[in-house]
């Protein structure tokens, strides 16, 4: 009896000891991160057959479990690997939602001052003042594109830097996961028990990997997984595969991530990392930072490429032509450095009222060329060069390309840090029309002509300096003699209709009498004429932008807007998304999470128990004294 009892006994101080250990170490742990409650499983021992039936022999301690939830943790996970992206992609939108939505900082300021320039011009053409004025408020104009597309360059240089920073820590901790993995294994080989600190450990590093990147943990045995992107592997069971940062091989200023193989770093698909602090810059870049880069160049593009045309109907102070205002920078076609063909491509603007603010990938396909829209992914194709895709014409400047080749087309990037002044000399503003009608000294009639505009494009200095004499041979017909292409005769009148000829257009109204003449001459004393200054002065407020919606600024008021209105989406998906977390947090430790108060409860209980057993030691010893006084 008491050989049993003393078995019991120390069977039930073990387990209470056990249980006095694992408490004590739950409490320790308590602000531990990553720490899962650990709990005693106790069985009873073998029972011992008797005539009087099974005796019982005690307790003994199977393990020590981890109170642990496998969906609770990985809808943890999951949570965190979107919140870090939201955090990230919210930080860097933004920065651009304050840099352009700032009203002194910002395009439009810079932009009104530009035309209240040209505007002073109009009212005052014949003063080189106000002509120099201009040309300061067009430098101005230029700093203030230069100035916003530097500080976007500077987040795509910064994002670089992310980017170059997060891939060693991502393989960092991959490399602490595959460690765990072989720990564990061979911790748990010894004795089939589960190591709970080291998959504690474990999964704080996974937790850890999310912050930086998604990542998907597939458990195989008592080894974890993981996997990246579109099911990258990089840790299985205690081998890691590294990734690594390489330049994009169509624009060399993009960092791009990659599988690190013994050939190179192979590029894994940007838009398949998501998640974490380096899906959140990549998901920026691409969604917000490159389409702001390419609208800004856009309004950059537009009005360079508009104000040069209208610039060029005009005169300027020495009686010629008006030349550029503006350099506009043409739009920029890079190979992929994976090309194995000969093939140059060029392209320039053919109409820049229909540009987007997307790029484009040009891929040939041996017989084809197929042009991505890869804003909307919308692809056109054609059998041969030149072509062209919403206002830009693509071109094979030179070599010849192979299967597979590809191009970047991106037509808008670079025009806000391209667009510069053709002129320096207020002079050669052109603010003069080069023509000027006139109605005959000796007209009877009633009839007037019009100030006459000149035709889109310009013409020929020549021409618009060849005299042009339009003579009513009666009230409804007239010759018209000096356009240098033939002489009409005969021609109908109709009242207010359009006449061109030479590159001009002008109109007459009223009623002429026979022998009335017009003439529409080169204009040779312009100096205080604002005709075409008024044209590029009405600019500012003409849709020329996207197919004709926008105006300047009104498409920089749609980019502000836009930009904006992603600002505000991602303040209140990143708030729903930290609430989830937390949620998601609050219910993971809510089940695996350490309660001192419970833990207290469960110190004392162990406690009586190791005392109660104690008891039973004692009891024991003395029931043995007693047997030996008796047959001593």
């Amino acid at each position: 009896m008491s050989t049993g009892l003393f078995g019991i006994g120390v069977s039930g101080l073990q387990a209470a000891q056990v249980g006095l250990t694992t408490t004590s170490h739950n409490v320790a742990n308590v602000n531990t991160p990553g720490f899962n409650r650990q709990e005693v499983v106790q069985t009873t021992q073998v029972p011992l057959l008797t005539g009087s039936g099974f005796v019982g022999q005690g307790t003994t301690v199977d393990t020590i479990r981890r109170v642990f939830n496998d969906f609770l943790n990985r809808q943890v996970v999951t949570a965190q690997a979107q919140t870090s992206g939201l955090e990230t992609f919210n930080a860097q939108i933004s920065e651009i939602n304050n840099l352009l939505a700032d009203p002194n900082a910002g395009l439009s300021p810079a932009l009104q001052d530009f035309f209240d320039g040209v505007q002073n011009v109009a009212n005052d053409p014949g003063n080189l003042a106000t002509r120099q004025a201009l040309l300061g408020a067009g430098s101005e104009l230029l700093g203030r594109f230069q100035l916003l597309d530097q500080r976007l360059g500077e987040l795509r240089t910064g994002i670089n830097q992310q980017i170059g920073t997060t891939v060693p820590q991502i393989n960092s901790i991959a490399q602490q996961i595959a460690q765990a993995n072989g720990n564990i294994a061979l911790a748990e080989s010894s004795n089939g028990q589960p190591a709970n600190d080291l998959r504690d450990q474990r999964d704080q590093l996974v937790l850890q990997l999310n912050q930086l990147i998604g990542a998907t943990v597939v458990q195989q045995g008592n080894s974890y997984t993981v996997l990246i992107g579109n099911g990258v592997p990089i840790v299985i069971g205690t081998n890691t595969q590294a990734i690594g940062v390489l330049n994009s091989p169509t624009d060399p200023g993009s960092a791009l991530v990659g599988v690190v193989t013994a050939a190179g770093t192979v590029q894994i698909q940007a838009s398949s990392l998501q998640g974490g602090s380096l899906g959140g810059m990549l998901a920026f870049r691409s969604q917000s930072l490159e389409p702001t880069e390419n609208a800004l160049g856009r309004i950059a593009i537009v009005l360079g490429s508009t104000f040069n045309a209208q610039h060029a109907l005009g005169q300027d102070f020495n009686g010629a032509l008006g030349g550029k205002f503006f350099n506009v920078p043409p739009p920029s076609v890079t190979p992929s450095a994976n090309n194995t063909g000969t093939a140059q491509l060029s392209a320039a603007f053919s109409n820049v009222g229909a540009l987007t603010t997307s790029d484009y990938l040009v891929t040939y396909t041996g017989a084809n060329y197929v042009v991505t829209r890869l804003s909307d992914s919308t692809q056109q194709t054609f059998a041969a060069l030149p072509a062209t895709v919403d206002g830009v014409t693509l071109a094979l400047a030179a070599g010849a390309p192979n299967a597979g080749d590809q191009f970047v087309l991106r037509p808008t990037v670079n025009g806000a840090s391209g667009l510069s002044l053709a002129m320096t000399d207020p002079a050669l503003f052109a603010a003069a029309a080069p023509i000027r009608t006139a109605a005959g000294a000796g007209n009877t009639g009633s009839a007037a002509i019009s100030a006459g505009t000149v035709n889109m494009p310009p013409p020929p200095n020549a021409n618009l300096q060849q005299t042009v004499t339009i003579t009513f041979t009666s009230p409804a017909t007239f010759n018209v003699t000096g356009t240098g292409t033939g002489n009409p005769a005969g021609v109908a009148y109709t009242p207010g209709a359009t006449i061109s000829f030479n590159g001009w257009s002008a109109s007459i109204s009223g009623a002429p009498a026979t022998g009335d003449t017009f003439t529409i001459s080169s204009n040779l004393n312009g100096i205080s004429d604002n005709r075409n200054a008024l044209l590029l002065a009405a600019l500012q407020t003409q849709a020329t932008i996207a197919s004709g919606t926008a105006t300047f600024q009104g498409a920089y008021g749609q980019l502000v807007s836009d930009v904006g209105t992603t600002t505000r989406q991602s303040d209140i998906a990143l708030a729903a998304q930290q609430t989830f977390l937390d949620q998601s947090r609050q219910a993971q430790q809510s089940f695996s999470g350490v309660n001192l108060d419970e833990e207290a409860a469960n110190l004392v209980r162990y406690q009586q128990a190791y005392q109660a057993s104690a008891r039973v030691i004692q009891i024991g010893t003395s029931l043995f004294q007693d047997l030996l006084q008796i047959f001593g």
